[in-house]
């Protein structure tokens, strides 16, 4: 076995030799979005990228092994790799692609997008992504409650507020240095609409790049803010009266250089071709069982049709509708050159939620869909069958998901046909049933003297 590399380029020793890493996090990501890692010294970089780093499955999480199963060997894909000195001096990560038994794992997610990727290769196209991922600065309060980091955020619009930016500024300028020292790309870092809740953009790649690049960030932004006392969070919806936290992503598809998404002539007026509005209608046909994917927790269901908060909005959608540039629907068309996927939301496994995005997308070209008339303001209109609303609880959304070959599909990309849809499945299960039999506030205050 040999490892990975996309384009063939320098070794993973070569470029850690470069610029003076001294260890390297080896990390793959399990099935439940966690990066799972081990700290190899630059010298034993060499052995790592020939036999792999290996790992006890089970113990990892949820990779879909049983204690007694041989060993996940990550093998890392040089091409990933990003230089983090502003974590740690001399420190790098670098994405690997599991294997068992010498074969690809088939519960790995990033095995899973790849063979995504070859079936989208395979119609003659590809995918480029874009991923704007919004998180929360907090510290813990009494009792182990959490409030923003930021006592004097405490606006009811905060949002842009260039206050609440600039006394964050060590951290944001910190995470932007980095990003940019990784030819990323930061163009943006901003306050959005909840208190304590940021933004920081960075430029679109190929889909495998950017989930990548999503990872490494999250990794990036949790530990500057550990720094500096606090926590950062991509937890959808950790406050009830604030707006939750998306990863809206941006999508178009491309045949070698030329882009599949314009056509200035569209009559509907967004500027899309045919081509992008059966990908659109293929998305939003899927979409109760792709929510198992982009909004993959609990928590995720207090953000998607949640009430208007503090600010006045929760800028989530509702229901599965598209529009232009409007930012209530679930899909919205900013320009003709891509549609942005609005209801990703900061929990989201990047690898799974790419990925049932190019399957639910290539479905709608396939079957010649069409999304039916372009949505209103507020998230309304457009065809009746694509603006159903959207899955209630966690538990809907993974009952729709068994019930969606093609999403299903997703999770067999790579093997295992009944068993890696049927394993995530009964995760989620689990976790909304754990969460469901616990008793909580919300009910001692309503329950304990009404009867």
């Amino acid at each position: 076995m040999t490892g990975a590399s996309g384009s063939g380029g320098a070794s993973l020793a070569q470029r850690a030799a470069a610029d003076g890493t001294t260890f390297v996090l080896a990390t793959f990501v399990d099935l439940d979005g966690k990066p799972c890692a081990k700290l190899v010294p630059a010298a034993a970089l060499d052995r790592a990228q020939a036999d792999g780093v290996g790992f006890a499955g089970f113990a990892a999480g949820g990779t879909g092994q049983v204690p007694g199963d041989p060993d996940i060997i990550a093998m890392p894909d040089p091409d990933s790799y990003v230089a983090l000195p502003s974590v740690r001096p001399g420190l790098a990560m670098v994405q690997c692609d599991p294997y068992v038994d010498g074969v690809p794992w088939p519960f790995a997610p990033r095995i899973i997008l790849r063979r995504l990727r070859e079936r989208l290769a395979g119609a003659g196209m590809s995918m480029q992504v874009g991923a704007e991922c919004e998180y929360f600065l907090v510290r813990r309060g009494p009792a182990g409650t959490i409030v923003p980091a930021d006592a004097e955020d405490a606006a009811a619009k905060p949002c842009y507020d260039a206050r609440d930016l600039t006394r964050m500024y060590d951290h944001l300028t910190d995470v932007s240095t980095a990003l940019n020292d990784l030819g990323w790309d930061n163009y943006a870092n901003d306050h959005e609409d909840g208190n304590g809740q940021f933004e920081q953009n960075f430029g679109h790649a190929d889909a495998l790049t950017t989930a990548d690049r999503v990872i490494a960030l999250r990794y990036l932004v949790r530990m500057t803010a550990e720094r500096r006392g606090m926590i950062a969070t991509f937890m959808p919806k950790p406050f009830t009266g604030l707006t939750g936290s998306g990863m809206h992503l941006h999508v178009s598809l491309w045949a070698g250089q030329r882009a599949l998404f314009p056509d200035e002539s569209d009559p509907r007026g967004l500027g899309l071709s045919k081509l992008a509005y059966s990908f659109v209608a293929g998305v939003l046909s899927h979409v109760p069982a792709l929510l198992a994917l982009l909004t993959p927790t609990v928590n995720s269901f207090k953000r998607t049709g949640a009430p208007p908060p503090t600010s006045g909005a929760t800028w989530t959608p509702a229901r599965a509708t598209y529009g232009g540039n409007d930012r209530t629907h679930l899909i919205r068309v900013p320009d003709g050159e891509r549609v942005e996927i609005r209801v990703v939301d900061g929990a989201a496994n990047p690898y799974l939620a790419i990925a049932g995005l190019i399957a639910a997308g290539l479905d709608g070209i396939d079957a010649g869909l069409d999304p039916g008339p372009v949505g209103g303001p507020g998230g309304v209109g457009g065809a009746a069958a694509m603006a159903a609303e959207l899955p209630p609880t966690l538990l809907h959304a993974v009952e729709a998901f068994a019930a969606d070959p093609v999403i299903t599909g997703v999770l067999a990309a790579a093997g295992s046909a009944a068993g890696v849809p049927a394993y995530y499945a009964a995760r989620r299960r689990a976790e909304f049933l754990d969460w469901h039999s616990r008793v909580g506030s919300w009910e001692v205050e309503r329950y304990l003297t009404a009867f």
